[in-house]
């Protein structure tokens, strides 16, 4: 296990280094919300609600989307990051030559077997986008189209259930269901 000084320091490199790579990109909302915003938002549900404290997990919820927005390769992750950082960073980035939906049925399908470590990604990414969308409908969707977003984020959750109970509690009350009895 690394010392405190270590841990923060990968930490710190891996926020500054997504905050380079996201920093032209905007948030859907009507504020334009720095895109940064959301990755370090998934970390902080992570260590703050989830009580997780693995620096790989951390690491891989700051980066999760890089690869899958923005000129980030899967091998750039590992040489600046490592090989475990990559392989999870990996399992919750979607291959954009799929459509959309093929993405979507992917995630269902590939969640349950997804390591514990992606799972929790998933968990706060989804919480995360949840509340955002409860907060403020992104330009551009309907009502239609955040109702099939709740909708197709329980099909996930329900896959990851088991993972951590503090998220799951919460992802039940904001999609409004149980996932233990469902």
């Amino acid at each position: 296990m690394a010392n405190v000084e270590e841990v923060m320091k990968i930490i710190i490199k891996c926020v500054d280094f997504a905050a380079v790579k996201h920093k032209d990109q905007r948030r859907k909302d009507a504020e334009k919300t720095p895109y940064i915003n959301h990755p370090i938002g998934v970390a902080k549900i992570l260590t703050e609600e989830a009580g997780i404290w693995d620096p790989v997990v951390i690491q891989a919820a700051i980066l999760h989307d890089t690869v899958e927005d923005t000129d980030t390769s899967l091998d750039e992750i590992e040489s600046i990051f490592g090989v475990e950082v990559r392989n999870v960073v990996a399992e919750v980035t979607d291959d954009k030559s799929l459509s959309k939906m093929q993405r979507k049925e992917l995630q269902v399908m590939n969640a349950q077997s997804s390591s514990k470590e992606a799972k929790l990604v998933k968990l706060a990414d989804k919480l995360y986008n949840l509340r955002d969308l409860k907060r403020c409908t992104p330009e551009g969707w309907d009502e239609v189209r955040v109702r099939e977003y709740f909708e197709w984020s329980g099909r996930v959750v329900r896959k990851l259930r088991g993972t951590n109970a503090a998220m799951e509690d919460k992802l039940c009350e904001i999609l409004g269901f149980t996932i233990l009895l469902e």
